[in-house]
């Protein structure tokens, strides 16, 4: 992956990017593996190069809910480069076999100094996320849980679909082999499995999914969008 598809790093100087990414460490990730826990130190942002990973919290009753899916292109860890003395606040874990280029906040403070517009790049990635969980908070309280399940699945087919991965040009939902189980999209949806399960079969007998053993391909987003905001 090109060093300037990474969000997170939009706008900054070529070189500098590659100044800063220089100082990255390779790291890879077997499916199911865990990056960092919730409640470990904070030191370092990690840009996505391959596969996908999930952002989990656990609540305080013992249930683990995912909070969003990240593939090529994006990041996670980002708090560590504005409050580095604060503890990680979620758990990721690779969703399958990834990689990452780990970058200290140490060497991410350098770029900042020397060009003072990355704090704003960093800024609007972190209130994109904040708009994303308010939007999320707003479903859970007021939508049903079968509306919640087919626009999660939309976001995540999103970050599947497309060889650029989530962001992407030209990035399409259609066709995207999303390979959750269905515990794990109801994780996502906040809902139970045969909600999840009830939803899936719904829509694969209107002929926008296809269900596989642990993997779901969305085969007209459209529609399943339409269906998703109540039109379909």
């Amino acid at each position: 992956m090109a060093h300037d598809q990474f969000a997170l790093l939009a706008g900054a100087a070529p070189e500098e990017v590659q100044e800063l990414l220089s100082h990255g460490r390779r790291r890879h990730f077997s499916a199911g593996e865990v990056v960092f826990h919730a409640g470990d130190p904070a030191d370092c942002v990690h840009f996505v190069r391959g596969g996908r990973f999930a952002v989990r919290i656990t609540t305080e009753f013992g249930d683990v809910a995912t909070l969003n899916v990240v593939g090529p292109g994006d990041s996670f860890g980002e708090l560590a480069l504005l409050t580095p003395d604060a503890p990680r606040s979620a758990t990721v874990a690779a969703l399958e076999r990834a990689e990452t280029l780990s970058v200290h906040e140490i060497d991410f403070r350098r770029l900042r100094r020397a060009r003072p517009q990355t704090d704003a790049l960093l800024s609007q990635l972190l209130a994109g996320r904040v708009r994303r969980l308010s939007e999320q908070l707003v479903d859970a309280l007021y939508l049903p849980a079968e509306t919640r399940v087919r626009r999660r699945l939309l976001d995540v087919a999103a970050a599947y679909g497309g060889d650029g991965g989530p962001g992407a040009d030209g990035a399409t939902a259609d066709g995207a082999s999303v390979p959750l189980t269905q515990e794990e999209l109801a994780s996502l949806a906040g809902t139970s499995r045969a909600t999840v399960n009830k939803v899936l079969r719904e829509e694969q007998e209107h002929g926008t999914l296809e269900l596989r053993r642990g993997r779901t391909t969305v085969l007209d987003a459209a529609a399943l969008e339409r269906r998703a905001r109540g039109f379909g």
